[in-house]
């Protein structure tokens, strides 16, 4: 393992959670969005992630134990989804988006959207950023007190 092995996981999940904390506020935003431009009421998203275990761009010839093709590479995005889970219908026939005609009529289709859900899942991300950025900040001591063994 290298010197920035540590540094280059802990980011990549400082990312991935940079972003999830993004798609979360997007679902809370639009917790009571009935209508977008897909048509229907706004669906919630997730964000998907994956082990990072790609071989790098570039291998040094000087350094051959930076970049080892084993795991523990860190974090990866593979994109955000929308949740399949069905529409809560909420009976508001006074709502300009409420059903017209039909079964369900007066009721509207509100979004997917658990704010208790999207709140539990914000702290995760938010910790998760944190213990990444412990790692950052333990390496950088780490390798500040080695450049001062090293002077001496």
């Amino acid at each position: 393992m290298g010197l920035f092995s540590s540094i280059n996981i802990a980011s990549s999940g400082m990312t991935a959670e940079r972003l999830r904390s993004d798609v979360i506020a997007d679902n809370v935003a639009n917790a009571n969005t009935t209508r977008t431009a897909e048509g229907g009421p706004f669906r919630r998203s997730r964000v998907v992630l994956r082990p990072r275990t790609e071989q790098p761009f570039w291998r040094s010839p000087f350094l051959p134990d930076m970049m080892d093709g084993g795991v523990g590479k860190g974090v990866a995005v593979v994109g955000v989804e929308k949740d399949t889970a069905q529409p809560k219908l909420v009976y508001d026939p006074t709502h300009p988006d409420a059903i017209k005609t039909g079964p369900r009529q007066g009721y509207v289709e509100m979004p997917n959207v658990n704010i208790v859900t999207e709140m539990v899942d914000l702290i995760a991300a938010s910790r998760a950023y944190e213990a990444n950025a412990s790692i950052v900040n333990g390496s950088k001591t780490m390798f500040m007190k080695a450049l001062d063994i090293g002077s001496r």
